[in-house]
């Protein structure tokens, strides 16, 4: 076991569900870490006022966060909740600009 964790469980199948919680859990922080880099991405090209980096940074995350609400990692509700305001602003952008 990684972490430091120590076992309470007696069972095998106990033990066997904590080992592969600790994977699950390790899997999901990276994907969670990907969609927030993707954001961020996305606010800096947004920030900068260029409209097609802009686009393409949206795209890149749209792609991601259908790819991570796949897994499991985020409900799909909230990927699509996320993709939803990222668009209004890049609206917002658009609108401006025209």
């Amino acid at each position: 076991m990684s972490y430091g964790e120590v076992l309470v469980a007696h069972s095998l199948s106990s033990k066997k569900r904590i080992r592969q919680n600790v994977k699950a859990r390790a899997r999901n922080r990276g994907h969670k870490r990907l969609v927030r880099q993707v954001v961020r991405a996305f606010d800096e090209a947004l920030q900068s006022g260029d409209k097609g980096k802009s686009a393409e940074a949206l795209k890149s995350a749209i792609k991601t966060l259908d790819k991570i609400a796949a897994t499991g990692a985020i409900h799909k509700n909230a990927a699509s909740r996320k993709k939803s305001r990222l668009q209004r602003k890049l609206n917002a952008l658009q609108k401006t600009s025209t």
